[in-house]
């Protein structure tokens, strides 16, 4: 029986410095997976890292990530490089290290279905105010974010910005410091069901934190949220999804064993 485990990184399997929410009374023994130009930025628990090698193993283990490819690179996770890996919220699709072209003619095709990128990039850099706006990013041509000051937005923007996006096709979403536009054709599950059918995958299941996972988690089979982030925070849930007990890092941790526990029940 083939298990496809899909998880976003970020908050929910490896945590920066900053999202660790580590106290001394939680103290817990760290493994670094990714370093940016050589300085250490995210990392897991060692107890997560070892059942994460442990799953790979029993299970196709596969990164779904907003991140863009080069941000992707710099992660290494336990067991070695997955077989399939996501970037860019379901854009590219990696096998074996290589970019998959059949799924990105799959991509081009959806993206043409909603406005351009150079039509929302157009409108939400006259939009979003050097006041309070940080940096505007475009995410390698398939979606683009604005780092903003979240207390100096003017009151109404964001229903305003998502309003003007929705009518052409792109879904709005703030989380933290960052507002993103991403088409809604670009999603974490149609790129995670492609694999599916690929392997024969009689199981999917899931993991994340934040509003662009939504579509990933309701097309799993089973899912888990942190009890932290935008999902958390919003109360969002599900039927088949379940929350973890701890926030931080030590939800990782819970994340890496829940899959492990789900694995073997799938296996019995």
């Amino acid at each position: 029986m083939t298990v496809l485990v899909a998880s976003d990184l970020d908050r929910t399997l490896i945590y920066s410095k900053g999202a660790l929410a580590l106290s001394s009374k939680k103290h817990a023994t760290l493994v670094c997976v990714e370093r940016d130009n050589g300085v250490e930025a995210a990392f897991m628990t060692a107890a997560a890292a070892t059942a994460l090698q442990q799953l790979t193993r029993t299970a196709v283990l596969m990164p779904v990530t907003t991140r863009i490819p080069k941000q992707l690179d710099r992660v290494v996770l336990p067991g070695g490089r997955p077989r399939f890996a996501v970037a860019a919220n379901g854009g590219f699709l990696f096998v074996d290290g290589a970019l998959d072209r059949t799924w990105s003619r799959t991509v081009s095709a959806s993206l043409a279905q909603v406005a351009s990128l150079h039509e929302v990039w157009t409108h939400v850099a006259a939009a979003c105010d050097a006041d309070w706006t940080v940096k505007l990013r475009n995410a390698d041509g398939m979606f683009c974010y604005a780092v903003v000051h979240r207390a100096a937005m003017p009151a109404g923007f964001l229903a305003e910005i998502s309003a003007w996006a929705d009518s052409r096709g792109w879904s709005t979403s703030l989380q933290g410091r960052k507002l993103y536009w991403v088409p809604k054709t670009l999603t974490k599950a149609a790129a995670t069901l492609e694999v599916a059918r690929r392997i024969d995958a009689e199981t999917v299941l899931a993991a994340g934190d934040s509003l662009l996972d939504i579509d990933l988690l309701e097309a799993a089979d089973r899912g888990i949220r942190p009890a932290h982030g935008e999902l958390f925070d919003a109360g969002w849930s599900a039927p088949h999804v379940v929350g973890t007990e701890s926030a931080g890092v030590r939800a990782g941790e819970e994340i890496c064993r829940w899959f492990a526990e789900q694995v073997a029940a799938s296996a019995s």
